[in-house]
Parts: C-alpha cells; sequence; structure tokens
C-alpha cells in the first residue's frame, strides 16, 4: 500500500512539469491566440474528419490539417498544434515557434510537453487536448465498448455540468491509436467514455467539500470545482497526480484557483483508495475506480498492473469494497455516486452480488448499463491497453481472463452506475433500487437522478393519499389494440426525458393517470374508480386501494407523476 501524504510535488519525472507558472501562463494565452478550443478544432477539421478522431481514426484529420498548414497564419498555427497532440504528428520546431510565438518550442521543452527525436523534429510527449461544456451539449455514455451508446465524441469534449461554462485543455498520456506498442503500466489515462459518463450522472449540487476519488488526470475535479468549495482529489499514482496539478494551475483562470495557493480550493492526495482521507467527511463523493475485472497471478507487483483500470484485487472486490467502506467518509445527508462492474455468476439474477455490497442503514440505486459476456470483457480491455499488438501476450493474456471468471463461475459482466446516501441525522432509508436500463437515454441524466432522489424523499415525508398529482410535460400515452376490438390490449405511458422510462398500464392505473389535472386528491381518484370498476363478488376493495395507491407512488417516484 501506498502511504497516504499531500502532493505539491511541480516536477515528478516523466510527467508535465507544474512548477513553472510563468510558462503555464504564457502555454495559456498562445493556445487561447490560435483558437485552440472544443469550438475551434471542430471547424477546422469538419464533421467527417472530426466524427473520425472521435472513434481515434487519425488519417481524415492528418489530410485536412495538411492542407490547413500552408493556409493563412492563425489557420496555420492551429493546425501544426492539432497534428503535435491530438494527431501525434512530430512537426518542425520552427513551426511551433511561428504558432506558438509566447512559449515557443523551448518553453514547451521545459514544461515536458514535448521531446525532440533523432532526426530534429519535435515531438509530443503527452496528449494536450481541448476540453469545455458550454451547459448544453453531451457526449456519449458507454462503458468500454458498451452498446448502450447515446452520443459519442471523447476526442474534444463538450460537457454539461447543468450550467455555466468554460474552455480548458487536458494533458493526459498519449492513447493507444497515437502511439505505437503496449500502454506503459503507468498510463494516465485522457478524456475517456467511462470519464464522461460519470461527468454526465453526477447530481451536481452546492457543497463545501467534495471528494474526487481515484482523480486520474483530474476529469471530475474540474466539474467539482464549478459547484464546490474546495475538492479533495486522490490517486494512487504519483504520475496521475502531476498531470492533474499540471492540468489545474494550467487553467488556474477559468477554474479560479490562485497558483501561488491551490490548496485553498484544491488538495491533491497521494494513497490507495480511502487511505489518504480516513476519518474525513465530504458531503459529495465521486469515484470513476479502477474497476476493471483483471486475472491476478503468482508473485504479481503493483509495477505488473495498469494502475488507471486495475485495483488489484480479484474479481470485482475493488467495486464491492469501496461501495462498503464509502459510507464512512459521508458527512450527514452526503452522496456517492461511482462507476463499477460486478460479475454474474451462473444461475443468477445481475443484482444479487451488487445488493450485498451496501449495508442496510445506506440509500443505494445501482443501474446496470450493459452485460457482456466473459470473452467479450477480455477482448475489450486487452484492447484498451493495446495488449493485442503482442500476438504472444495476448493469446496468455486472454485465456488467463476465461479462466479466471471460470474459477467463479462467472457468465456475464455488468457495467453501471452506483449512488450511495448516508442518511441524515433522524433520517431512515427511503431508496433501495436496483434496475437494468440498457436503451439510450437522455444526457446529462445527473439533474434527473437528481430530481428522483427528491421525489422519492417526497413520498417518505408525504401522505400520497392526500396529495394532488399533474402529469409531468414529458410524459405521452400510447394504446394498441387489436382491429375491432372494443377496448385497447396495451396501455403505456413514455416518459420523453431523463431516463425515458415504459410503464406497462392497467385500466385502472390508465385511468388514474388520466384524472391527475391537480383538482382531486390521490384518495379522491381512487375512491372515483372504486366506485366505477368494483361491485363485483370477487372485488376486494381494500386490495385495490392498496395495490392502486403502490402503483401510484412508481409513477411519482419514476417521473410519470409530480406533486401539484
Amino acid at each position: 500500500m501506498t502511504p497516504s501524504t499531500h502532493f505539491t510535488a511541480g516536477n515528478t519525472p516523466d510527467a508535465p512539469r507544474s512548477d513553472l507558472p510563468g510558462l503555464l501562463g504564457t502555454l495559456a494565452s498562445d493556445l487561447n491566440a490560435i483558437g485552440y478550443t472544443v469550438e475551434g478544432v471542430a471547424g477546422l477539421l469538419g464533421a467527417a474528419a472530426h466524427s473520425a478522431l472521435g472513434r481515434d481514426q487519425l488519417i481524415p484529420a492528418l489530410a485536412v490539417t495538411e492542407a490547413a498548414a500552408g493556409g493563412e497564419p492563425t489557420t496555420a498555427a492551429l493546425a501544426a498544434v492539432v497534428r503535435l497532440w491530438l494527431l501525434a504528428e512530430p512537426q518542425q520546431g520552427v513551426t511551433l515557434d511561428a504558432a506558438l510565438p509566447g512559449i515557443r518550442t523551448d518553453g514547451l521543452l521545459e514544461l515536458g510537453l514535448v521531446e525532440r527525436s533523432a532526426d530534429g523534429l519535435v515531438q509530443a510527449k503527452v496528449d494536450l487536448r481541448p476540453y469545455g461544456w458550454d451547459g448544453a451539449a453531451a457526449t456519449g455514455e458507454a462503458g468500454k465498448g458498451a452498446a448502450a451508446t447515446d452520443t459519442a465524441a471523447t476526442d474534444t469534449a463538450a460537457m454539461d455540468t447543468g450550467g455555466g461554462g468554460a474552455d480548458l485543455w487536458v494533458a493526459s498520456d498519449l492513447a493507444a491509436h497515437q502511439r505505437p506498442g503496449v500502454l506503459r503500466h503507468d498510463h494516465v489515462l485522457g478524456i475517456g467514455q467511462a470519464s464522461a459518463t460519470l461527468v454526465q450522472v453526477t447530481a451536481r449540487r452546492h457543497v463545501a467539500r467534495a471528494l474526487d476519488l481515484g482523480t486520474g488526470c483530474g476529469i471530475q475535479s474540474f466539474h467539482l470545482l464549478h459547484h464546490a468549495g474546495h475538492v479533495t482529489a486522490t490517486d494512487i499514482s504519483e504520475r496521475a497526480l502531476a498531470f492533474t496539478r499540471f492540468n489545474l494551475l494550467l487553467n488556474a483562470a477559468e477554474l479560479g484557483l490562485d497558483p501561488a495557493d491551490l490548496e485553498v480550493r484544491v488538495s491533491l492526495r497521494l494513497g490507495s483508495m480511502l487511505e489518504p482521507v480516513a476519518g474525513e467527511e465530504f458531503e459529495l463523493v465521486v469515484s470513476n475506480p479502477p474497476f476493471v475485472i483483471t486475472p491476478r497471478s503468482a508473485g504479481e507487483a503493483a509495477a505488473d498492473q495498469f494502475t488507471y483500470r486495475d485495483g488489484g484485487l480479484p474479481g470485482d472486490e475493488i467495486v464491492a469494497s469501496l461501495v462498503g467502506a464509502l459510507p464512512s467518509v459521508l458527512a450527514p445527508g452526503g452522496t456517492a455516486q461511482l462507476l463499477g462492474n460486478w460479475e454474474i455468476p451462473a444461475g443468477t439474477p445481475w443484482a444479487e452480488r451488487p445488493r450485498s455490497w451496501a449495508g442496510p442503514d445506506v440509500d443505494v440505486w445501482f443501474i446496470q448499463r450493459e452485460q457482456v459476456g466473459p470473452e467479450q470483457y477480455a477482448e475489450t480491455w486487452l484492447q484498451d491497453a493495446s495488449e493485442s499488438r503482442d500476438r504472444r501476450l495476448y493469446q496468455d493474456s486472454y485465456a488467463a481472463y476465461l479462466a479466471d471468471f471460470a474459477s467463479r463461475r462467472v457468465e456475464g459482466i455488468g457495467f453501471g452506475m452506483v449512488w450511495l446516501r448516508r442518511p441524515a441525522e433522524g433520517s431512515g432509508v427511503v431508496i433501495s433500487r436496483f434496475e437494468e436500463i440498457t436503451y439510450p437515454i437522455e444526457q446529462p441524466v445527473g439533474p434527473h437522478l437528481g430530481a428522483a432522489v427528491e421525489r422519492a424523499d417526497w413520498l417518505a415525508a408525504h401522505d400520497l393519499a392526500a396529495a394532488h398529482l399533474l402529469v409531468a410535460e414529458d410524459v405521452t400515452e400510447e394504446r394498441h389494440q387489436r382491429p375491432g376490438a372494443e377496448h385497447p390490449g396495451v396501455i403505456l405511458l413514455r416518459q420523453g426525458a431523463g431516463l425515458r422510462r415504459t410503464n406497462l398500464l392497467s385500466t385502472e392505473l390508465a385511468g388514474f393517470v388520466s384524472a391527475c389535472d391537480g383538482e382531486l386528491s390521490v384518495a379522491q381518484i381512487i375512491g372515483a374508480l372504486e366506485a366505477l370498476l368494483g361491485g363485483g363478488e370477487d372485488f376486494d376493495a381494500g386490495a385495490f386501494r392498496v395495490g392502486l395507491l403502490g402503483d401510484v407512488g412508481n409513477l411519482v417516484h419514476e417521473g410519470f407523476l409530480l406533486p401539484a
């Protein structure tokens, strides 16, 4: 285990330097001057090449930027920078000096962002790309290889945090499509699908203290700083924290940070899992943990693991242990949101293992977004680290994956999101929900998850029978019936926003929903339906009222019906 410590180093070996504030400020000014932003890069590349780059296909962008290199100075400068950092194409020093006249090649070398190759060209040591959000755009939500993808764009990210906007830059290690060979084991991941997912599912609210557990290159901290007074960011990797510190200070002006006193808003901690924050409490925790299930081997050392994805424990124990331990660092009423994988043993429901992880005194909500078999899972993660480029390594690792899953009778692996809450003082548990949603949903979904929690709290605090309800604005009804039939055989209630649920309605529940205009109370509508539909010998009035009231409560919780 790595001992926990405050991380303040600005010159970590083999990582960008963050101890040269003058150069960082000059670099930011140069990048702004040439329009090296999400919008600027998209405009330069055009829709087709930009879309291809989002799929890690570089050739169209290489062609476009090669042609743009001979254009007017600002366009040529932007093309050179895109070729250097997004396409990993070596550049002439004189070209970079003209593109970035403030910092020039010498400054980039001093910051550790580039290096000179044997032929004298300047090549990227890192990926440095634009990152931003505009309060409207959203990127894809998926696990690695997920079938449930809503929109995909991870080359340059436009994220929605529910308000505000920023144009930033993010440094990370070069990805598999930008460099040859297997990834280094201490690889620092950039803006990936999982980090995009976590940004979008996080329910944003103003808090005093937030924790970014396993910060990587710092993406989650960027977003937390817009609604948290102070952010603590932890990681087991010194290189990851060095990248995070560089990214924070490069974007200090936009993030409202004082480069001379970073600790006022952000504390970087080195250590494993919750060790760096033991004994502390936070109102919000977000985590994209190293959840990938990886076969363990005898004599394995930490250096043998890919730190960005592999927590070092067998099976899904890293997520299991984290779900069990997170409530210990939550303040009363505090919430945690994370991503994870879980194993599904043969013959068991997917939720059986996750259900056992959270204690009985914690609100919990699991949403499984995808399930794959052992073979597809192995292929996905071996390709992720470019291990498929070494045929012998690939064969051995693939076989190890299958043997590892077989040893625990695993027939499926689930991917999804987890929400936890430590109940406020004097409050009990109100949410224990495990559901599978594999179809596309609205993004960002974080505000809708937060609203669902508020509705659950409202239900726990109010007498539903006395409430007056309205049908939500995004809800529509579908009726299906056989030709010539007197009544519909299927009545569906659909949501157009959020989790986009569909609810199959009984005749009485459909009648209830149609009467929800805010005038009558729930009890009054149920009474009217009882008088209309009851009266038969087998009619149980008590069971009718209790069952319909329960169904109505579920429609409120899921957002079909809202308090008037």
